[in-house]
């Protein structure tokens, strides 16, 4: 196990283009640390760059004691698990999960039960003869997986490795491959857009855009305390309405409560579609529902109100909720909930009398 530490990592493809703009993050030793974030943000070239796949243009990562941009990627002692499988499809899978080991010129006395650990720690024990080609997708991304575990590295990094299964197969195998790492305790850096799947899986996540880090933190509470507009907009559903603080009072529209805040002017409010409340409060608005979509536990309300459109989402919704579309309601949004941003994205520190 080894701690990451990665200072003003600098990368571009074209002069004056930053993929990576002076990136700076510490992952502690046994974390699952996963970098999240939309496509082009510069998640794939930090893994690529901490792989030794890519040359930062300037800054240092460091694994432990050992500096790893001036070091040869074999060199670097790291798994990786690729999105599209990587394996060979003229190998068997034994062959493939002893690429690593064989590459090490380890004796072959020593691979065979290296290999058959590996392969049962993944569940594909008794598959050891067989090619590729007759396995399932996931069963080709566990052959991925427990070749980078048989080498049993001090970093493993993943990128993207769930993306090319369907929805219930990705459930399992993220199940998996988060209780293998707790399992092994292995430094984990791993790469997704999917925000569900990064909070299922992560002890830290880091939310990129635009070569730059919006947040890092555990998911709780990266979800519930948003630092950033964007973390809150990418991070799991939020509503924005446009607001002004004046007086010591926030104004919406036509409502107003007192609060405390260093902040004056233009600001936006958010609220998670799950903390709104259907009833009256200090800030209940009124609106009509537009549509409901029922999910089985729980449906989702999309109401237009005079500040904008607005989502409610219901836990155990009743029959007469599934039929409200067409009809007034009032919405109110709890102050405890309410997170405030500055025009520039920054979160306001807002209190509510």
């Amino acid at each position: 196990m080894s701690a990451v530490t990665v200072s003003d990592l600098v990368k571009s493809y074209t002069p004056g283009t930053r993929v990576l703009d002076g990136i700076s993050l510490h992952i502690e030793s046994g974390a699952f640390f996963t970098l999240l974030g939309p496509s082009g943000c510069g998640k794939t070239t930090l893994l690529r760059c901490i792989a030794g796949f890519l040359d930062p243009d300037a800054g240092q990562i460091h694994a432990g004691a050992d500096r790893l941009d001036t070091m040869a990627a074999h060199r670097r002692d790291i798994g990786m698990v690729f999105q599209d499988y990587a394996i060979f499809p003229h190998l068997t899978v034994a062959e493939n999960v002893g690429f690593g080991l064989k590459a090490r010129r380890m004796p072959p006395a020593e691979i065979a039960p290296r290999v058959a650990e590996a392969l049962r720690m993944v569940r594909l024990d008794g598959m050891a003869a067989r090619l590729p080609a007759d396995l399932s997708g996931g069963q080709q991304q566990r052959v991925g997986l427990a070749r980078a575990m048989a080498i049993r590295p001090r970093l493993l990094l993943m990128d993207e490795p769930l993306s090319n299964l369907d929805a219930k197969l990705r459930i399992e195998l993220r199940e998996d491959i988060r209780d293998l790492q707790r399992r092994l305790g292995i430094t984990t850096i791993y790469v997704t857009h999917d925000q569900e799947e990064a909070l299922a899986v992560s002890d830290s996540i880091c939310v990129m855009n635009a070569g730059r880090i919006e947040q890092i933190a555990d998911p709780f509470t990266l979800y519930r305390a948003p630092q950033t507009r964007f973390a809150a907009s990418f991070v799991g559903s939020m509503n924005f309405l446009p607001a002004r603080i004046e007086d010591g009072r926030l104004h919406l529209g036509a409502l107003s409560v007192p609060v405390s805040s260093d902040v004056q002017g233009t600001v936006e409010i958010a609220i998670r579609p799950e903390d709104t409340v259907l009833g009256t409060g200090k800030l209940a608005l009124a609106g009509q529902v537009a549509k409901i979509t029922f999910l089985g536990r729980e449906a989702l309300a999309a109401i237009e109100t005079p500040l904008g459109p607005m989502q409610h989402l219901a836990a155990n919704p009743s029959a007469t909720l599934l039929r409200a579309a067409g009809s007034a309601i009032s919405l109110d949004l709890p102050t405890e909930r309410i997170a405030v941003f500055a025009p520039d994205g920054s979160r306001v520190a807002v209190t509510f009398s």
